[in-house]
């Protein structure tokens, strides 16, 4: 093998590792870039905010599995589980306020994180969830 030939095949060996490490670099620059810009409070809303008209106007997203959601959920609401936000982000649309939730808002957190870092910044995390909800919506239907 001679040198051109050693330059070329390094030049193809760090080609094909190199898009991984920059996705993940990509990454974590987003989520850096999120963090750091975010106020305090975004991004969530209470269930004592959740008048009428919040509730008329927004789409809610049970982020509970299958089963949970069959068993009762916020009336309206659809079904993204929390691990398939991102894979299902065309039906989060992005010009209406979109309220996550799962039962306490902790898997639904993680849902909403990933799409605001994503650029959904209409996206809402209901604290405390649907028992939250349950027990302290200004308004249910």
């Amino acid at each position: 093998m001679n040198l051109k030939h050693f330059f070329a095949a390094a030049t193809v060996a760090l080609a094909v590792q190199t898009p991984p490490a920059l996705a993940q670099d990509a990454a974590i620059e987003a989520m850096q870039e999120y963090m750091m810009f975010s106020e305090y409070e975004a991004g969530i809303i209470l269930p004592q905010q959740i008048d009428q008209t919040v509730f008329e106007t927004a789409l809610f997203v049970d982020t509970r599995d299958a089963g949970q959601f069959e068993a009762g959920t916020i009336p309206g609401a659809i079904n993204v589980e929390w691990r398939e936000v991102l894979d299902r982000i065309d039906e989060i649309p992005e010009d209406r306020m979109t309220i996550l939730f799962c039962n306490t808002g902790s898997l639904s957190a993680q849902a909403a994180f990933a799409l605001r870092v994503a650029g959904r910044e209409n996206v809402l995390l209901l604290q405390t969830g649907f028992i939250g909800w349950q027990a302290d919506a200004a308004y249910k239907p």
